[in-house]
Order: structure tokens, then sequence, then C-alpha cells
């Protein structure tokens, strides 16, 4: 497996870097680390001055991540480049043939919650490639890695699946299979539903009984899926608006991690859905955001 592990020497990023040490990573693994210096014309002897300053320090900033990546068995390279930072890291992932781009996401010194940059949030808009997006930072990670896999068998949430079987997990992973049912009247409060008719209802009960049938053959196809390759795997079906659903089990889970597919329109390469999005912005832990292959 090729990884693409965008860094430019913030706490983020080496949180991302730290991240990746959780993982039993292979010397047929490769990760790449990558600094883009963010192009500046040069129109005067000032911008010349910044752009050789931060081309003197991009030779660091790599050997900082390089340095946290040093305890894998993982082949790890380098790569600096010049350009927009969002649009080279997609591009260097196109080049290398990534497998999956990581990024940091980043924090406020007093705040607790954690939000995406700018960068950070159109690479995973963007990218066609699955973007890992950082949050917690593992250096005092005890116990096995927890994590969330909501699925409603889309592509997305299909080739989330493959990855998450593909990367080097330790043995001890465990992993909940997440399946959420959206209500059937979403926008009719509790107290007016009594006001729905006879008919109405019985046929509500039919499409509950249904979505539930559904819901489980969802969850045994990828828990059986899975099954081959973690030990360690349990279902969950619950019902509610995915994103609070998926925010919420996550954090009474205390999960280190949420795959959650992209799911975007079709025909709009890269582009997340509302779930993932929501999932994305607001988790309190890392986000995996897996992308359906190009057709």
């Amino acid at each position: 497996m090729k990884l693409l592990l965008a860094t430019d020497g913030s706490e983020s990023a080496e949180g991302a870097a730290e991240f990746l040490t959780l993982f039993t990573f292979s010397p047929d693994d490769e990760i790449i680390v990558l600094h883009v210096i963010t192009e500046m014309p040069y129109e005067d002897d000032y911008r010349r001055q910044i752009m050789q300053a931060m081309k003197r320090v991009a030779p660091k900033i790599l050997k900082a991540s390089v340095n946290v990546l040093k305890k894998l068995r993982a082949n790890v390279g380098i790569v600096e480049v010049e350009g927009v930072p969002d649009a080279a890291i997609m591009k260097v992932a196109d080049d290398y043939h990534a497998d999956l781009i990581v990024m940091g996401a980043r924090g406020i010194k007093g705040i607790k919650s954690i939000f995406l940059g700018s960068v950070t949030r159109s690479v995973a808009i963007n990218s066609t490639k699955p973007v890992l997006v950082t949050k917690s930072f593992p250096r005092r990670k005890t116990g096995p890695i927890k994590v969330m896999f909501p699925t409603d068998n889309s592509e997305s949430s299909l080739a989330t699946g493959r990855l998450l079987v593909a990367l080097p997990f330790p043995d001890k992973t465990e992993v909940t299979v997440m399946h959420v049912e959206p209500p059937v009247f979403s926008d009719i409060p509790e107290w007016l539903a009594v006001e729905i008719n006879d008919t109405l209802k019985n046929d509500v009960a039919r499409l509950r009984m249904k979505a539930v049938e559904e819901s489980e053959l969802i969850l045994e196809q990828a828990c059986a899926s899975l099954r081959r390759r973690f030990s360690h795997v349990i279902g969950l079906s619950v019902q509610g608006e995915p994103s609070l659903a998926i925010l919420h089990e996550a954090d009474t889970a205390k999960a280190d991690l949420i795959a959650v597919g992209s799911r975007g329109l079709r025909g709009l390469k890269g582009m997340l859905g509302s779930v993932s999005r929501r999932v994305l912005g607001h988790s309190e832990c890392s986000v995996l955001v897996g992308k359906a292959a190009d057709r």
C-alpha cells in the first residue's frame, strides 16, 4: 500500500504522522511525505526573501515527519514541490498512484474542538483518492484501535470497507459496523404522529419492517466481509438522522476512527455527501473518507 502524508510542520501534521505509527506496516508498504511550498510570484525582493526562507526550512519540516515514521517498517520517501497546496497534494497523489492521502486537522489552543483547514477540506472534498483526516494524537494510546464503520451498501461504503481490509491495522483492532435507518417521518414531531390515519400507519409499519430487513442484510454482508480480516467485528443498527447518529455512537464507543463513504453526487468526482461532510466537520476523532472508484 502507498500512502501520501502531507505535512506543513504544524502540530496537526505531526499528529498525522503519529497516527500512522498505530498501524503495522511492512517493507512492502510505502509512505511518501510531501511538503508543498506555497507558490509566490517574485514581484519584489520581499517576496523573494520569503520564498527563499520557506525553501530553507522545507527540509526540516520533512525531516520532522520522517523522524516520527522511523519506527515503522514501511519505506519512507520525501517529496518537495511548489504550488497551490490543495491542488499540489492531489496532483502528487495521482502522479505517485497513492492509495490514500493522510492529513491532519488543525486545533486552536484554548479551544477543545478541532476544525478543518481550507486545504484539508478542499482535498477531502475534491480528491478522487480516499482521505484520512487525523484529529486525535495517539501518543498516549493504549488498548485496541476502535473503528466505527457506518455503511449503507453504496459504492463509496463498499470501497471504504475494502480500504479498511487493505490497511495494516493491528490484530486486536475492534470494528463496529453500523447502519442508520432514517426516520420515516423526519419532519413530523412525535406528538403529532397520532394524527396520521390508520391506513398510512399500516403503510409506515410495512416500510419499517422492510427497512429493518434491509438493515439486517446490509450489516450481515458487511460484517461477514470484515470478519475475514478482523477478529472483533460487531453490527449495530440504529434509527435517526444519519450524521447525528454516527457522531453519537462514535462518541459513546470512544472510537479512534470513523470510516465513512463519501457518497457524493454522481458525475462529481470526489464530492462529499451531506452525511460524510458533517461527520468530517464535527467528529472529535479521526475520519477516513472512502471514495468509490472512477467508472
